[in-house]
């Protein structure tokens, strides 16, 4: 396939002349990695950066997990995607629903693309919620393709996954929903199907319960990037040209106390226009929610008619925390979202600290899991991500973003290019 090219929404893609494999590795500030090596915890990856490169690239707004998973295998903002959070008002039925069923993208995958010219591809994450989006235009049952979520991987079928005895091929159980585990078994398993399928392209997505729960440099963080290492070796010998990146990054988002830092923004909407006269949403809301109680830095707010849209943002703009407040349209066009899935504004919090998160109402969030101080994301704030690479690059763009990652491996790792030459 020497100087094939598979075009996907627009951007043209080199055949991988190896095996390619994109790491989303979930609420992955970057401190983490800076701070594990700075340790000596992550020895092959200092190996790697050694033959490699790193870099920092953007994620896109809001920063959080569906979006920017969309954004990556798709190599486009969620403008063209369709996919700008976790939950929306769906607007052909006014009705409050998770954006997790297929029907909401709106761009194919590059998975699809290239299966469809005779790639194949594997595609592994950590929860089910992300599986049916990140498959969707796969078909399965001859061998080019698997698609299959850590959380479910004992119902796999060569129907719908194709693959089946996933638990015995990793030789680990389904792991809690809850747990470092559950993204140990992504990796795990990927390395396992690196020496068996060897796929032209691989994503491996991981989840964020440890990086909700612990700091850069601490124990439970130290302990998810020494296992995640491990693994990175292991792909790295398989010969697999590896680029990793992350979804979006993760602050503190509490106060010196411990208690969350959080502006209740429908609190603060029904004492200006009345109960329930508007409606906030927040996109972080998914079914996973004690690690985080439903709070993130990005909110859209559905107005009553006839409102005064202008002079509502700037109110929102003078609430302490507040990083940026924009009416529909102008909010569209900065963080390139689809201006029908999105409330009359758009609400980005931070505040000097970069603490402060968004709720609904006081009475509304269930905040009895969080176990340790909130660390959440969705704003600004958590947008920096790294982007590494096992081999040395030429011609990188500039201004990279999380979505350039096949586009890099593809198109920039120096030995595929001399390769495909």
């Amino acid at each position: 396939m020497t100087g094939k090219t598979i075009d996907v929404n627009g951007r043209a893609y080199a055949w991988p002349q190896e095996p390619l494999v994109v790491i989303c590795c979930d609420g992955s500030e970057p401190a983490y990695m800076d701070v594990a090596r700075q340790q000596g915890i992550m020895p092959n990856l200092d190996r790697i950066l050694g033959k490699g490169e790193a870099h920092l690239a953007k994620s896109v707004i809001p920063s959080f997990t569906n979006p920017n998973n969309l954004s990556i295998v798709t190599g486009r903002p969620p403008a063209v995607h369709g996919i700008c959070g976790n939950y929306l008002i769906d607007p052909e039925t006014g009705q409050e629903v998770m954006m997790n069923d297929p029907k909401f993208l709106r761009a194919p995958t590059i998975f699809a693309s290239f299966q469809d010219a005779g790639a194949k591809v594997a595609v592994l994450t950590a929860k089910d919620k992300l599986r049916l989006l990140l498959g969707k235009g796969l078909s399965f049952g001859d061998g080019s393709a698997v698609s299959f979520s850590s959380e479910k991987a004992d119902q796999c079928t060569m129907e719908a996954h194709g693959i089946e005895n996933v638990c015995e091929m990793v030789g680990m159980g389904v792991p809690e929903v809850y747990s470092a585990e559950l993204s140990e078994f992504v990796f795990a398993a990927g390395v396992k199907l690196l020496g068996s399928m060897r796929p032209d392209l691989m994503y491996l997505s991981t989840t964020d319960y440890v990086q909700h729960k612990y700091a850069p440099g601490s124990d439970g963080a130290n302990a998810f990037y020494a296992m995640m290492d491990k693994y990175l070796g292991e792909l790295d010998a398989g010969g697999a040209a590896i680029v990793l990146t992350a979804d979006h990054g993760m602050k503190d988002k509490h106060l010196a106390d411990g208690e969350p830092d959080v502006i209740y923004l429908q609190d603060v909407f029904d004492d200006w226009l009345g109960k329930d006269a508007a409606k906030v949403i927040l996109p972080i809301t998914d079914p996973y929610v004690v690690h985080h109680g439903a709070l993130g830095s990005f909110a859209t707010v559905y107005l009553p008619e006839g409102a005064d849209v202008a002079g509502l943002v700037d109110r929102v703009k003078a609430l302490d925390g507040i990083d940026a407040c924009y009416d529909r349209a102008e909010g569209c066009r900065v963080f390139e979202l689809p201006e029908d899935r999105t409330g009359d504004m758009i609400v980005v919090s931070g505040g000097a600290t970069h603490t402060k998160v968004i709720g609904t109402s006081a009475d509304k969030h269930d905040l009895s899991g969080l176990n340790e101080p909130l660390r959440s994301h969705g704003g600004i704030s958590e947008q920096v991500v790294p982007i590494i690479m096992n081999r040395k690059t030429v011609n990188l763009p500039g201004d990279l973003r999380n979505f350039d990652a096949f586009l890099v491996g593809c198109n920039h790792l120096a030995q595929m290019a001399e390769a495909a030459e």
